[in-house]
């Protein structure tokens, strides 16, 4: 089971039973729906942040390849270059 759904599934669960423990207090209902409003925003707020945060990793992770990548094709120029030149010599 890949982490994402295992992630995915305890904050599914976390989310349902924090709303299930609201539900099932003995509030009035403008106070119950008060606190899932407040509750399910700052629920949102963290998955936001967790969001970028993944961006961000993949992000940085993708421009370390790039430069990886073009650092590999300068290294096949020189290579090439250095073969087409000793070719050349004989």
């Amino acid at each position: 089971m890949s982490t994402g759904k295992v992630a995915l599934g305890a904050l599914a669960g976390l989310a349902t039973g924090a709303i299930l423990g609201i539900l099932f207090a003995p509030d009035k209902g403008s106070e119950t729906r008060k606190k899932i409003k407040d509750k399910s925003k700052g629920q949102i707020d963290d998955l936001k942040s967790k969001y970028n945060g993944v961006i961000d990793n993949l992000t940085s992770k993708l421009e370390q390849v790039k430069r990886n990548g073009q650092a590999h094709v300068e290294d096949a120029y020189e290579y090439a270059e250095d073969a087409a030149n000793n070719a050349k010599a004989k």
